[in-house]
């Protein structure tokens, strides 16, 4: 039972520490993560400093997953270019009428996102 627990524990905080990676790699800041993930802006901050994991079974922690793969699948996409990458998301895309930073900000745009990346990649 206790190998469970950490288990989870460790999840939780890879899964954390991925986010907070992933947005500083994308130049997201932490009111705009924070919008993403559905947490307040200080939960960013102790996010980053290693004093708040997010939880299994949450919401927070469900929105951190589809944010990871949609940093993921732009990775994979840009070929690890983090300056292409950054500048994909900042900047106008007809395919969503909007900047897909824009985009991330509903579950719906960030789904939409992903799913456009998947497109994407399966070009690739």
């Amino acid at each position: 039972m206790q190998s469970q627990t950490a288990a989870k524990t460790a999840e939780n905080a890879v899964l954390t520490k991925a986010t907070v990676r992933a947005a500083d790699l994308l130049d997201i800041t932490a009111r705009m993560l924070a919008s993403v993930i559905g947490v307040s802006e200080a939960t960013v901050s102790r996010m980053r400093r290693n004093e708040f994991v997010l939880e299994r079974g949450t919401k927070p922690f469900e929105l951190a997953v589809l944010f990871v793969r949609l940093f993921r699948s732009l990775d994979a996409i840009v070929g690890g270019d983090a300056v292409v990458a950054r500048a994909w998301l900042k900047n106008a895309n007809t395919a969503f009428d909007a900047a897909p930073l824009e985009k991330i900000l509903t579950i719906t745009g960030l789904v939409d996102v992903i799913a456009y990346l998947d497109s994407r990649r399966a070009l690739v």
